[in-house]
């Protein structure tokens, strides 16, 4: 039988004892590709931004020559594969006083674990990966971790080819088969990554259907179902009631796009990664810890996060600290560059600076701490606490 256990650091400061090692799983560099096809999506839900945004692209269109594609556009987040790896470990380290383990997972990328290797601190980091696997009208989020560093870029040709792939053109069983293979090899740890979450906008209803699917035909070789530290409490209760049906473990998986650290972590008694790997998938036990920075309201997290993402950080590596450096976009002749080289001046326009400048208020006193309130949503946190509290 699966057994899982959350607990909660605020709740239960001792929460660590006994426990040796702590886990951060999925999080993302500057190595990830982030989309912004949310950006035409927030015209669709909130009509007012429509015209502004059409303006904007009329124009970017007279100026440059360059139509607006948000499907190809992406942005990255702030931290370099060595800035995330140090934060991740030292929230363990300095909060839990035990060892920390991190395994990063960048969306269809192993870079930063591989760069990573390359550093005496950390050169044991798993090679991992956050795998986009379309699934007929959607597509979910798979966290592989712990690939063999020998294999890995073969398994990521692999998965790239499959991501992909048109689907009349897809072998009916390929996926079912990779994932039968992947974990044949006994370090893999394979994670549905907040298989709640309605990422592609299919519909809640029908989203739910195809998990459920998936989990049919699929489950047999997924290890875990994670709780998500960057969606809501009652996502994962309902991810944790999912993980009840279907006899799955609840695992940790904090999404860290920004410079918070993950919100939540597995606590452990293995010293390696292996070792691990093991207790999910042989003993069946996963032991989540939520750390203190999980209990501010979502909506105000979120908030935070996205200000992360368009903040300038000068102590940054060259690159990084811009974040205009940070967004990619396909010059007049399709080629992708950061939207430094395709400023006609140099710096963003006036009404895209002002659009920024407003965004960044709202992180600002006393803005910031009126929204928070407002945002409050201690509600959903206790019916969570007493869910907890009854399963004990």
């Amino acid at each position: 039988m699966s057994q899982s256990s959350i607990s909660y650091l605020w709740r239960e400061p001792e929460a660590a004892k006994g426990f040796v090692t702590g886990v951060s799983l999925h999080s993302h560099t500057n190595q990830s590709k982030e989309t912004l096809d949310f950006i035409s999506e927030l015209s669709k839900d909130w009509s007012f931004l429509q015209p502004i945004i059409q303006w904007g692209e009329r124009r970017s269109k007279r100026l440059t020559g360059i139509d607006a594609n948000y499907a190809k556009a992406y942005w990255t987040p702030p931290l370099t594969p060595s800035l995330a790896f140090d934060l991740e470990r030292r929230q363990i380290e300095d909060k839990l006083q035990i060892q920390g383990l991190v395994s990063i997972t960048d969306h269809d990328d192993i870079q930063a674990p591989m760069l990573l290797r390359s550093v005496p601190s950390s050169r044991h980091i798993p090679v991992s990966v956050e795998w986009t696997v379309p699934f007929g009208a959607t597509a979910f989020h798979l966290g592989i971790h712990n690939l063999p560093s020998a294999t890995g870029a073969a398994w990521m040709e692999r998965m790239a080819e499959f991501t992909a792939m048109p689907v009349m053109m897809r072998p009916p069983k390929l996926l079912t088969e990779m994932l039968a293979e992947l974990d044949e090899i006994s370090g893999v740890l394979i994670v549905f990554n907040h298989p709640l979450w309605d990422l592609y906008r299919v519909g809640k209803e029908k989203h739910e259907v195809l998990v459920n699917e998936f989990l049919a035909v699929n489950g047999q070789y997924v290890h875990a179902l994670e709780l998500n530290g960057l969606r809501d409490w009652k996502e994962n209760r309902e991810t944790s009631t999912l993980a009840g049906k279907w006899n799955q473990l609840v695992i940790s998986g904090g999404d860290r796009h920004g410079v918070e650290p993950n919100a939540n972590v597995n606590l452990t008694r293995a010293t390696s990664f292996n070792e691990f790997v093991h207790e999910v998938r042989r003993e069946r036990e996963s032991h989540v810890l939520f750390m203190p920075q999980y209990a501010e309201p979502w909506k105000h997290r979120i908030l935070q996060s996205t200000l992360d993402a368009i903040r300038n950080y000068p102590e940054f590596p060259e690159g990084s600290r811009r974040w205009d450096e940070r967004v990619y976009h396909p010059d007049a002749d399709g080629v992708i560059q950061p939207m430094t080289r395709l400023w006609t001046n140099g710096h963003a326009p006036a009404y895209f600076r002002a659009v920024l400048l407003m965004v960044r208020m709202m992180g600002a006193a006393p803005v910031s701490g009126g929204l928070r309130m407002a945002w409050n949503d201690s509600g959903e946190m206790r019916a969570t606490l007493a869910k907890m509290d009854a399963s004990i």
